[in-house]
């Protein structure tokens, strides 16, 4: 049932790479491989650029690996934090990685603190999942990760539902893969969170938020913003893309129920 629903930012590739045409950027980084869907496309943009495209993931799923073979991509087979440090400052980076605030906070610092040592501007940075389930909620897929006064209560077992703070019994689970924060909202949780947080100590930048696939960011200067507005500003803050995005999720909950109805007879 979970092929069923739209989830990937892959789901955005066209939007995507008319970004990074855009603003030129010729390396790009790519934090979250998992399966691998949008990294071909990228690599090989990256190939026609005269770039390299590289992947982060700890645990890229079986045969992701083999596309970063070549000249034009390379893998960083780390958690991202660990990963980052030791990379050249990129043009663009695709921030999908671990949803939670202190995770989606610390990456975006060292992008920016990269760029800043190399003397160069801040990067494009488009981001998945600043939408609910994650926007004010965290989720991990590795909690002993996370420092433990960043680390919400949680559960690998309990489920979402949007318009619900607690997590409870059913919904929009992981199912063991991941666990969510039991509470929804509050300081220091949540992808969306710490992008607003990070926007405060980081002046000059502007975000553009699409509410569709689980929200999309692109987070720029505010010169390379007016550039890409253009692209942007027929998706930005849709409200009809909200409404369709809301009732994909309601929708996708009621399969979730009726499966569960289903197994529990």
């Amino acid at each position: 049932m979970a092929d069923l629903l739209l989830h990937s930012l892959a789901e955005f590739t066209p939007f995507i790479l008319s970004l990074l045409d855009a603003a030129e950027a010729r390396n790009t980084v790519e934090i979250g491989v998992e399966y691998g869907l949008i990294s071909p496309t990228l690599i090989e943009r990256a190939r026609r650029e005269g770039g390299v495209h590289t992947g982060i993931d700890p645990a890229p799923q079986p045969g992701a690996d083999a596309l970063f073979e070549g000249g034009h991509a390379r893998l960083a087979a780390a958690p991202s934090l660990e990963a980052l440090p030791g990379l050249p400052p990129s043009d663009a980076y695709l921030v999908d990685g671990d949803h939670n605030y202190y995770t989606v906070l610390s990456e975006l610092r060292l992008i920016r603190d990269a760029a800043a040592a190399a003397g160069r501007g801040f990067p494009l940075v488009i981001l998945h999942d600043i939408g609910w389930p994650c926007a004010r909620r965290d989720l991990y897929y590795a909690p002993q990760r996370i420092p433990p006064e960043f680390r919400m209560p949680h559960s690998f077992s309990l489920g979402m539902r949007p318009g619900k703070p607690l997590a409870g019994k059913g919904g929009f689970r992981g199912e063991g893969v991941f666990a969510c924060a039991l509470n929804e909202g509050g300081p220091r949780n949540g992808v969306l969170t710490a992008l607003e947080d990070f926007l405060e100590e980081t002046p000059g930048l502007h975000l553009s938020c699409i509410a569709a696939v689980f929200g999309l960011g692109v987070l720029a200067t505010e010169e390379m913003a007016e550039r890409l507005e253009p692209l942007i500003s027929p998706l930005r803050d849709n409200p009809l893309l909200a409404k369709m995005e809301r009732n994909r999720l309601d929708l996708y909950i009621r399969v979730l129920d009726w499966q569960d109805g289903i197994l529990a007879r």
